[in-house]
């Protein structure tokens, strides 16, 4: 990719992947040199199959294209520099996937599993044991209680503390979060410094923001639950929690 930035000689590469229903996205149109002529937000009609993957290369000159206010690059600097001929598009022959909702990290993140599964000289090494099934990836600073049944699909982040007991798939554990004993989580997505207590049972993508303390024997079904809140009762239902 950064070769062919270099060869291109313009201030930006963007790069793009080919996807099966381009009317969900904004597809990019470019010529036979990947010189892009137009981006067309959620097409009705097809124009192109193409989308922004969201990797660029940029020249530090593209700052002189910012003014001193909010600014998006996608929408207001991207058609500028097309309209001027000054960005490609470079084509990803790799596997791509949109993980900006919660479900679909979660999907990632078991691909992301596997596919370390199969390289197994990469810098992150899955663990074994007793304790584990299937895909697991642990930071070497967590500390995981007896009893436990880790997996599969799930990672474990810098300094989580996990009690005696505790059953987790399917999920990641941020940085500092503490599972208390006897706890299950499927489906999970627990941000930094959270304290989930004893006996409690999270299912169905249910995603803490940072700094989440939920009581003993409270029942998650679902719940997206906004940073700093402490949650007493259960929740049965899916719903935002604000």
């Amino acid at each position: 990719m950064l070769a062919f930035h270099q060869n291109h000689g313009c201030e930006g590469t963007v790069v793009v992947t080919q996807v099966e229903e381009p009317s969900k996205y904004g597809v990019v149109v470019y010529d036979g040199n990947g010189k892009i002529e137009r981006f067309v937000e959620k097409p009705l009609e097809f124009v192109s199959n193409k989308i922004n993957a969201g990797l660029y290369i940029l020249n530090p000159s593209i700052l002189d294209r910012i003014e001193v206010r909010p600014t998006s690059i996608e929408k207001e600097i991207f058609p500028a520099m097309a309209t001027d001929g000054q960005l490609f598009a470079y084509e990803l022959s790799g596997y791509w996937m949109d993980i900006g909702q919660p479900k679909d990290f979660l999907t990632g993140m078991c691909l992301y599993l596997q596919a370390l599964r199969q390289n197994s000289k990469g810098a992150l090494t899955l663990v074994s044991g007793d304790t584990f099934v299937g895909n697991v990836l642990v930071d070497p600073t967590a500390v995981i209680g007896h009893n436990c049944r880790i997996g599969p699909n799930v990672t474990i982040g810098p300094d989580v503390v996990i009690e005696d007991g505790v059953c987790i798939k399917r999920s990641t554990i941020l940085k500092g979060s503490k599972i208390r004993s006897h706890s299950w989580l499927d489906s999970c997505i627990v941000g930094w410094n959270c304290v989930i207590g004893q006996w409690v049972r999270m299912e169905n993508v249910t995603v803490l923001g940072e700094d989440v303390i939920v009581s003993d024997e409270v029942y998650i079904n679902g719940g997206k639950v906004l940073p700093h809140k402490a949650i007493s009762s259960s929740v049965p239902e899916p719903q935002i929690i604000m």
